[in-house]
């Protein structure tokens, strides 16, 4: 195990996660303009950039890497290299592709709490980190997709509600599930 987080706490993290950006959306319709800049966001990319940076280093620098604990320095020593260039060379849409870098890397963790409980409701953050893992594909390798699916979302008052709406319902079942199931 990488991460000693329990089902309780990863839950209870997706759940507060999701209520959060339920209840942005829905109570702030207007920050739908926000968010459609968002894609192009150099301040946002190097940000999220960073943040991954530093996942990332420690992930390696601290997980047990068994044959390959020889690639360890070379690693960590090929992050910040690779860092840099990003941010000089991937001008477009770095805050998508840093957005999905984040997903991916946040998904691990859900997904390792709920490695092996029994408790079927477990896969309500199974299916949290799934959707992280398929959208965090996506944006990474094509970014615009998530540009596209702002544009889509906002385009109707009703969309971004639903949306919204979803989500809320949907971090308050898994909140709800944290505190009386695991």
């Amino acid at each position: 195990m990488i991460y000693h987080l329990s089902l309780h706490s990863a839950g209870i993290v997706a759940g507060v996660f999701l209520i959060a950006l339920g209840l942005i959306g829905l109570t702030k319709p207007d920050v739908a303009s926000v968010v459609q800049r968002f894609p192009r966001s150099r301040v946002a990319g190097v940000v999220l950039l960073t943040i991954c940076l530093v996942w990332t280093f420690w992930l390696v620098a601290t997980i047990q890497m068994g044959e390959f604990s020889s690639f360890r320095r070379p690693l960590l020593i090929a992050l910040p290299m690779g860092y840099v260039l990003a941010l000089f060379f991937v001008d477009e849409f770095l805050a998508v592709r840093a957005l999905g870098i984040l997903c991916l890397l946040a998904a691990e963790p859900l997904l390792d709490a709920a490695f092996l409980r029994y408790e079927t409701s477990r896969f309500l953050v199974t299916v949290f980190a799934y959707v992280l893992i398929i959208a965090g594909l996506f944006w990474v390798a094509i970014p615009y997709t998530l540009r596209d699916q702002i544009n889509w979302i906002a385009r109707s008052a009703f969309r971004w509600r639903c949306l919204h709406a979803i989500e809320l319902i949907y971090g308050g079942v898994i909140l709800g599930f944290a505190f009386t199931q695991y």
